[in-house]
């Protein structure tokens, strides 16, 4: 998710499309979310790692 977060960032910057560039925010956002709660020992969605 934070891979394809960055990717809706930089084409949404390259081509200035505000809305690919607000999703990406909140996909950015949320994989990193998913990626913190994943490191802490807490199991997310019924799986432990979150890559």
């Amino acid at each position: 998710m934070i891979v394809l977060g960055v990717i809706l960032l930089l084409v949404g910057f390259i081509f200035g499309i505000p809305i690919l560039w607000t999703i990406g925010i909140v996909v950015l956002v949320i994989g990193l979310v998913l990626l913190l709660l994943g490191s802490m020992g807490r199991a997310v969605g019924g799986r432990r790692h979150y890559y």
